[in-house]
């Protein structure tokens, strides 16, 4: 969180703070000052009480649905390693990748590895379950403490070859992305997605596993809910193992009907595993509002290109979201097969079912000849004429497989032109500029086809810090014809600037799509008190459990005494739930941030404290728990563990800015001025752009009697950060000590136009003007 620094010239008295959002999921925030505790208590998400029963009654009834699974990817997600199942070459094979050699093998039926253990020595490791099935497929190895491990080195199907998933990745052992390492673990990253009603079970007092599951595989409760009791009722009517078809009506005892679903329910079926997001309760049960399940990504940085299209592994749903077909109503099914998961047509006929000449009645302004050269300027039944070599494009992810993104957007080779995000056409004319795509476009369609502004160029100018960023995210927030996901990502961007669009933000709140409440709860954190209760407080008893969570947690950070006893009870509710669903990823550092953040907010410092050093226990160079870890101690008067910290931290990450910079500020808070200029001068090689930091380097400076280079460090900040008060202050100041009025006077000038009406400046150009 910003603060605004009085008007005073000194080294902050704090440190910095790491603000850390949307990573992989991870919630974060900066911190104020703990208040006294809320009382709140975790309490333990509400369990799915449904019962699921063996997968073979499913496939004995519905015998044709069960064909077609049986040979899906979600039928072989996951499965015991067998003869039957193991594609990869284990007749003693070897594989080589930055001196470690891995050889493949079998002992009679079972299959095993002998490659770098966790201690770095050789060992035989046996192989438990197949993950996947092509066009790679991984293999997890039981390790201790209840954990499956998947290994690095895979099997490429198509190319019957060995190969490792991260080439580029120095990963010792020891390091988290090491195949023995906390980030690779299967029962944190993947599992829940690879079987049937999983249950985790980590114990983080023991720092174990004891994971479960109903099926190995993504089976039909995972998309139909638990089947128990529509067994017991087919089963009083039909008989036991009766092949059925579908039949009209709803689906007796189930609690997902799928055909009843309307368009948006049936895509949040599959959303949860194909999308990127966190956990917020430990047993989802299908057919339940996503958000009340899981937070997905927004188009973060990282994730995504700033025009919205796929960059890390997001895992479709968030690219579908931003489309047109989304907006229009189309499903997941209307293109795949929901039992085989494949395409339904093969070819552009998928997309002929509604793109054609004829008009298909569901979807009527898709009518066109879009099949042809006179639309897709390519030679007809060649690859680029295929609809998703233009729409779809491909990146490739995991090292050999090319995932289509379902934004199924109109090639913008003029957005590439203008804000440098990659386009269908220079993705396969590599050799070409993106002003060729562009002048191909325009030659082809017509100066004014597909070329007006797109909300990437919004995003791409508020990253770039270029003028009227924000605010073009803020007119981004109020169109309701933009894609919610982009609306929600544009409030999650603000959430940095608190000056830009309150009302906006505020009014968000209010927004019918729950990723939108969501965000808007998220984006209101840096408002005044009195603005984030009153856009807060309702959202307490929002119907949706992830917006529910995310306004008790920014009402956290507020003094207790400010929510009164008519709303404690709400928040009280919330602020548990929100605990709960941290709580549900202990094994992550993240969630142990997240909870430790919570904790200092609410006065219960030892519980913060631990979660802190929860969180560097399970991955020491998670920079936000450092650095927060530090704050929490120089809050306590605990300097001397704070600089542990920050010491420990940059003897493994010397390149870390931040934590260079908060060791400054608090070697200055210990009066050790050269020390902290030492410290300083490295944070701002680390952080050319950090006005703050340039700023106190600069006071450092100074007070070390160093005017020259003070005096560039204070110029440098105030060029990097001109709205910031401090800075003008800081330098109005430093011109009077140093006998240069004149200079005095202009900044403290420039400082009473960012502070119109303020006294206390008033006064102080008052005395320079008097002076000359």
């Amino acid at each position: 969180m910003t603060k605004v620094r009085p008007l005073a010239v000194g080294l902050g008295a704090a440190l910095s703070v790491v603000v850390l959002v949307g990573y992989a999921g991870i919630w974060g925030w900066g911190l104020p000052r703990p208040p006294s505790s809320t009382g709140s208590e975790e309490k333990a998400p509400a369990q799915n009480t449904a019962a699921y029963v063996d997968n073979r009654i499913c496939l004995g009834c519905h015998v044709e649905e069960g064909r077609q699974w049986a040979e899906s990817h979600h039928a072989k997600a996951m499965e015991a390693a067998t003869t039957r199942t193991v594609r990869g070459d284990f007749a003693n094979r070897e594989f080589k990748h930055r001196s470690v050699a891995s050889r493949f093998f079998k002992r009679g039926d079972k299959f095993f590895v002998n490659t770098e253990g966790a201690d770095g020595r050789q060992n035989d490791f046996e192989i438990k379950y197949t993950f996947g099935v092509e066009p790679l497929q991984q293999y997890l190895i039981e390790m201790p403490g209840g954990r499956l491990q998947p290994l690095s080195v895979a099997w490429d199907g198509p190319n019957r070859k060995w190969f490792h998933l991260l080439p580029d990745e120095k990963t010792p052992p020891g390091d988290v992305l090491h195949w023995t390492g906390r980030y690779q673990t299967a029962n944190t990253m993947c599992l829940v997605c690879h079987t049937t009603q999983f249950e985790k079970g980590y114990d983080a007092v023991t720092d174990t596993f004891a994971s479960r599951w109903a099926e190995p595989n993504v089976s039909c409760q995972s998309c139909h809910g638990p089947g128990e009791r529509h067994v017991q009722e087919e089963t009083s009517l039909r008989g036991a193992g009766t092949p059925v078809q579908f039949a009209p009506g709803p689906p007796r005892g189930l609690t997902v009907d799928i055909r009843a679903n309307d368009a948006r329910k049936r895509i949040e079926l599959c959303a949860p595993c194909h999308s990127r997001r966190s956990e917020l309760v430990a047993s989802p049960a299908p057919g339940q509002a996503v958000l009340d399940n899981f937070r997905p990504s927004l188009l973060v940085r990282g994730l995504y290109f700033e025009d919205g299209q796929q960059l890390d592994e997001v895992y479709v749903d968030g690219s579908f979201r931003q489309s047109k077909m989304f907006e229009r109503g189309v499903t997941c099914t209307n293109c795949h097969n929901a039992h085989t998961g494949k395409l339904k047509f093969a070819g552009n006929a998928v997309c002929l079912q509604c793109h054609r000449k004829d008009p298909n009645l569901n979807f009527p302004s898709a009518v066109g000849d879009f099949d042809s050269p006179a639309h897709h300027f390519h030679k007809e039944g060649s690859k680029a004429a295929q609809c998703v070599s233009c729409h779809m494009p491909a990146r490739r992810y995991m090292q050999i497989q090319d995932r289509p993104d379902h934004s199924i957007r109109v090639p913008r080779p003029d957005l590439s032109v203008k804000i440098g995000a990659p386009n269908a056409c220079t993705n396969c004319h590599a050799d070409k500029k993106a002003q060729w795509a562009r002048d191909a476009v325009v030659r082809w369609y017509g100066p004014t086809r597909k070329q007006g502004t797109h909300y990437g160029e919004a995003f791409s100018r508020a990253r770039a810090g270029k003028p009227g960023g924000n605010e073009a995210l803020a007119q981004l927030i109020a169109r309701l014809e933009t894609p919610a996901i982009v609306r929600a990502s544009a409030l999650a961007e603000l959430a940095q600037d608190p000056s830009t669009a309150a009302a906006s933000r505020i009014q968000a709140t209010h927004d019918a799509d729950p990723e939108i409440r969501a965000a808007a709860a998220d984006s209101v954190e840096g408002l005044p008190a009195a603005q984030r209760m009153a856009a807060l407080i309702p959202l307490l008893t929002d119907p949706v459990r992830g917006v529910r969570v995310t306004a008790a947690r920014n009402l956290s950070s507020l003094p207790s005494d400010q929510i009164g006893p008519t709303v404690r009870p709400a928040f009280d509710a919330a602020l548990a739930e929100y605990v709960a669903a941290q709580s549900v990823a202990l094994d992550m550092p993240g969630a142990q941030f997240n909870l430790a953040v919570v904790y200092e907010n609410t006065g219960r410092r030892e519980l913060a404290e631990q979660h802190y050093l929860g969180a560097l226990k399970i991955d020491p160079d998670f920079t936000a728990a450092r650095a927060n870890l530090a704050v929490f101690y120089s809050g306590l008067a605990r300097n001397h563990d704070a600089e542990r910290v920050l010491v420990e931290g940059l003897k493994r990450r010397p390149e870390l800015g931040e934590l260079q910079y908060s060791l400054g500020l608090l070697l200055a808070e210990d009066k050790r001025i050269g020390e902290a200029k030492d410290a300083l001068a490295k944070a701002v090689k680390l952080l050319p752009n950090r006005a703050d930091a340039h700023y106190n380097f600069g006071l450092a400076l100074q007070q070390l009697g160093q005017t020259g280079p003070a005096e560039g460090a204070l110029l440098t900040a105030q060029r990097l950060n001109p709205n910031d008060p401090a800075i003008p202050y800081a330098l109005a100041v430093f011109y009077t000590q140093t006998g240069r009025r004149p200079q005095g006077l202009h900044w403290a000038e420039t400082l009473q136009a960012l502070r119109p009406g303020d006294p206390q400046v008033a006064r102080l150009v008052a005395r320079l003007r008097g002076g000359r």
